[in-house]
């Protein structure tokens, strides 16, 4: 069974598709919890339904069935702190779509 910390490089690796930054900096993958094959993740979003959550889900949940775990995401909303840290990132890494 894989730790805490090598699952966390392993999907600190994946970056926003139109930011350039990975998913863990900008704090939308946190809360890393490993039960046997399954790995709980917890998805926070600044905004309710982002059009592109299910293909960031999917970003995260290829590289763990590469390696034999299971994703079960949980989805909740940034509190405000967090949401200003990411908009602020996302103005200075913008890349587009």
């Amino acid at each position: 069974m894989k730790t805490n910390q090598e699952i966390l490089d392993l999907i600190a690796a994946v970056k926003h598709p139109a930011i350039d930054y990975s998913l863990v900096d900008l704090g939308i993958v946190k809360d890393i919890d490993i039960y046997s094959e399954t790995i709980t993740l917890k998805f926070a979003f600044p905004f309710p339904n982002i059009p592109i959550a299910d293909t960031l889900i999917q970003s995260i949940e290829s590289p763990l069935n590469e390696i034999g775990y299971r994703l079960l995401p949980e989805i909740v909303l940034m509190d405000e702190q967090e949401k200003a840290k990411f908009m602020q990132m996302e103005t200075e890494a913008w890349k587009g779509m």
